[in-house]
């Protein structure tokens, strides 16, 4: 299933799974992704506004973000890429943060089929399977 908004820019992937991970501490505003991303706080609001308008995410009168139905499908996507790889790169003996770094560059170019026969071995591998 390649639906469009499977498709969208790497840059949009990883300010919506930014969006998710801090959401999970709390409350987001841009400049906390601005923070989370080591990127200036204009291009950060630059692209927000473009995934406003393309309804990824919404922002409050307050400027705290949430993501939309198809926001949080995407950033969970991501983000569940991001995490699976990390820990089987660091069960590989990979250091974490390198792990972290690299699975940040593999999890968007991944297709579906090879991420879930990846995630398939991982489960072996880590003993989930």
């Amino acid at each position: 299933m390649r639906g469009e908004s499977m498709h969208i820019h790497e840059s949009a992937e990883n300010y919506l799974e930014a969006i998710l991970a801090l959401g999970e501490k709390g409350p987001v505003r841009s400049i906390d992704v601005a923070q989370h991303l080591n990127f200036s706080k204009p291009s950060v609001s630059r692209a927000m506004s473009l995934l406003r308008e393309n309804g990824y995410v919404v922002m409050d009168a307050g400027g705290f973000l949430t993501l939309t139905e198809s926001g949080m499908e995407i950033a969970q996507r991501i983000y569940e890429r991001h995490l699976l790889i990390t820990k089987w790169l660091v069960h590989l003996g990979v250091p974490e943060d390198i792990a972290a770094e690299d699975a940040c560059r593999i999890e968007h170019d991944l297709s579906v089929e090879s991420f879930e026969a990846l995630r398939g071995r991982i489960d072996q591998d880590l003993g989930n399977g």
